[in-house]
């Protein structure tokens, strides 16, 4: 009796205490009325459905940050970034869709609350919604788009962004190649990092990493979600109302939200966080039908694929999960499938014994066949023993090494101007195994959602 009324006294004192930590956070939200005066809306689905828009807000930050991070320039207070979230009407799994700031929109005839200006109705970017009318016509254009009914609405800006990756510690991402975007000054060699605010900022805002600029930094926004809500969980900050409460002034300090996000709503997300992890989120990019669409007067944009984005947003209002779940099993989580953009079908690999244990080479190269590589089937002895594993690559076909290299973390790449197509594999005795890889096209939206543990790095 003395123990279950002592444990009632600390669950009534956690809840009073988060309840306090929550009412306290909520009188300092920045308020927007993004639903003002809004009629004929779709109808309501199941869930919650919350628009989360990047904006700019550099005239917020340090001149100091402002150089570090290369945030130069007049702050524009537009966005580039939008995703509606889905919580599940039981809490047990989000859905983030990301939506390209490149989408064609058409935006209704609407009349100016402020001068009464009557605006007939017109194509555009999406992006372009918010310069138009701010929050407003944003959530109007996406409601009339998606035919879903957005619950919330949330403005995230540089600043909140980075107190937000620091007050947790910082978050992991991994990289299978170099990393660099002189524009946003990202600078990550290959391997595992721990981002703090600064850097986190520069890998989710870098569109110059290769060629597949919005899209690309659509696929490196969600990988870091997913991190982020991994580190969240396991840090035990929605566990801790203290922790929490340091982490939501983070997040809500320079946010902007509508009226109606209140402390009910944050306490009833912290709640169903608790158990929350990256196997809990999954990720997916509208469906796109056309990359380069005309259109006069505003340029190039991309259409979205109508069918496959119906039926998408069909299954979020009625609130079915995007993927599968995985075969229950008894032993450890499988590892997450690395991205990689080159087709393993396309890259020819010879295998070589670099060690003293037979049959090591033909293990492998059974292994990296299994895995999509198109191998000799034909494995050698190396001239001499290796300490570690290495590839040997021709500088033209980089990024082959670099997708072989995924599959084979701590093998060294090595560059041997005028080997040909062919890559060389030398392997050593420390080998334990081929990791699984999976083509992405970084020219093409993610073609299926994924599960936040797919995409997390291997062991977390």
């Amino acid at each position: 009796m003395r123990a279950l009324c002592t444990l009632s006294v600390v669950v009534l004192a956690s809840a009073g205490i988060g309840h306090a930590v929550i009412s306290s956070l909520d009188a300092g939200i920045a308020r927007v009325d993004a639903f003002k005066d809004m009629k004929n809306r779709p109808r309501a689905g199941h869930g919650m459905n919350v628009l989360l828009v990047g904006t700019d807000g550099r005239d917020k930050i340090t001149e100091r940050e402002r150089r570090a991070f290369r945030l130069g320039g007049a702050p524009c207070h537009c966005t580039d970034t939008m995703m509606i979230v889905h919580i599940s009407e039981n809490r047990d799994r989000a859905t983030v869709v990301s939506l390209p700031r490149d989408s064609y929109a058409e935006l209704p005839a609407r009349t100016d609350p402020a001068t009464g200006q009557q605006h007939p109705a017109h194509p555009i970017r999406l992006n372009a919604a918010y310069s138009e009318g701010g929050p407003q016509l944003t959530v109007r254009a996406i409601e009339s788009m998606t035919h879903l009914k957005i619950d919330h609405y949330l403005e995230v800006d540089f600043t909140s962004f980075m107190k937000t990756v620091d007050v947790l510690g910082g978050v992991k991402i991994c990289t299978p190649a170099p990393m660099q975007d002189a524009y946003s000054g990202l600078d990550l060699a290959a391997g595992t990092h721990t981002l703090k605010g600064g850097q986190a900022l520069q890998y989710v805002r870098a569109r110059h990493v290769d060629g597949t600029s919005d899209l690309g930094r659509m696929k490196r926004q969600q990988r870091f979600l997913a991190s982020l809500i991994e580190k969240a969980a396991s840090s035990g900050v929605l566990l801790n109302p203290m922790r929490f409460r340091d982490v939501a002034r983070a997040v809500l300090g320079s946010v902007r939200a509508d009226e109606t996000f209140g402390t009910d709503e944050l306490l009833d997300l912290a709640r169903a966080m608790r158990d929350f992890s990256p196997s809990s989120s999954e990720f997916v990019t509208v469906p796109i039908g056309q990359m380069n669409y005309e259109v006069r007067g505003v340029g190039s944009t991309l259409k979205w694929d109508q069918a496959k984005a119906d039926q998408l947003f069909t299954s979020l209002r009625d609130d079915k999960p995007l993927t599968t779940d995985p075969p229950r099993h008894d032993g450890p989580a499988p590892a997450p499938v690395t991205p990689v953009d080159v087709d393993p079908q396309q890259i020819r690999v010879q295998v070589a014994n670099g060690s003293a244990t037979l049959g090591l080479a033909k293990r492998v190269d059974a292994a990296l066949a299994a895995t999509g590589f198109t191998t000799t089937r034909l494995p050698v002895t190396a001239p001499a023993h290796v300490p570690h594993s290495v590839i040997s690559y021709d500088p033209r076909w980089d990024r082959s090494a670099r997708a072989l290299a995924a599959a084979l973390p701590g093998a060294e790449l090595r560059a041997v101007p005028g080997q040909g197509q062919l890559l060389r594999l030398t392997v050593a005795a420390d080998f334990k195994n081929v990791h699984k890889v999976r083509f992405e096209d970084p020219g093409q939206p993610a073609p299926r959602a994924v599960r936040g543990s797919e995409v997390v790095c291997p062991g977390s």
